[in-house]
């Protein structure tokens, strides 16, 4: 790697300096090396926008060592985003599918531009790039379904301005979470969060579902039998 030669060139040139040993070629030959990586990363980044920069610097900072990726882990949004019921949350995956139109897991530029559009609520080009940049941890430009989820979470904690794009999304969702403004926001998840913090409310929750389930089965069945029945007797 380029900037572990340099170092390894660095170092050297200490140690002949410090022993007298040193000559001026090889000293102005480490002296145009450093240059010449400082300008060529100077070049580079003067040359792109202010955002393609910074993804630029962070790359090479990766490259380098001096920052760590960061890892694309599996999280569990029940877990996580507790102040939600798992209804909730089911209900707002339906909705990041649903405008996910390019169906590989995240909402892009276009996709929310049509999403604040179906909404009621269009949004300017810089007002959709700066809704993303609001929640965009990985700095990608598009929101992933964890990042989505921040929208809300952020809407809860207070952390979003009036005329926030993102308010806006999470007002207008279809989304039964309540939200009343921001004051209002915060109360009822506070209210929410600690009202699930229970096991118990968890667990409910979830043999809920689980009964549901059965119940629409044991539906399916009767209607599969009293098919059958009247088959029967037109066969007869």
């Amino acid at each position: 790697m380029a900037s572990e030669e340099l170092a390894q060139k660095l170092q050297r040139r200490l140690q002949l300096e410090e022993s007298g040993a040193v000559t001026e070629g090889e000293a102005e030959a480490v002296k145009g090396a450093a240059a010449g990586e400082v300008e060529e990363r100077s070049c580079l980044t003067a040359s792109a926008g202010a955002e393609l920069s910074a993804k630029l610097c962070r790359r090479q900072d990766i490259n380098e060592g001096a920052a760590q990726p960061r890892r694309a882990a599996v999280f569990n949004p029940y877990t996580e985003f507790k102040e939600f019921s798992r209804r909730q949350i089911k209900d707002m995956e339906r909705m990041f599918r649903l405008y996910d139109s390019g169906r590989d897991g995240y909402i892009d530029l276009m996709e929310l531009k049509l999403m604040m559009e179906k909404l009621g609520a269009p949004q300017t080009h810089l007002g959709l790039k700066n809704m993303i940049k609001e929640v965009d941890e990985d700095f990608d430009g598009k929101l992933s379904f964890r990042e989505f989820l921040l929208i809300f979470h952020k809407a809860a904690a207070g952390e979003l301005e009036e005329d926030s794009g993102l308010l806006t999304l999470a007002k207008l969702s279809e989304i039964d979470v309540s939200i009343e403004g921001v004051k209002g926001a915060k109360n009822f998840f506070e209210a929410k969060a600690q009202a699930l913090s229970s096991a118990s409310k968890f667990e409910a929750e979830i043999k809920a579902e689980q009964d549901e389930r059965k119940r629409e089965e044991e539906e399916r069945k009767h209607r599969r039998a009293a098919f059958r029945e009247l088959k029967s007797a037109f066969t007869q």
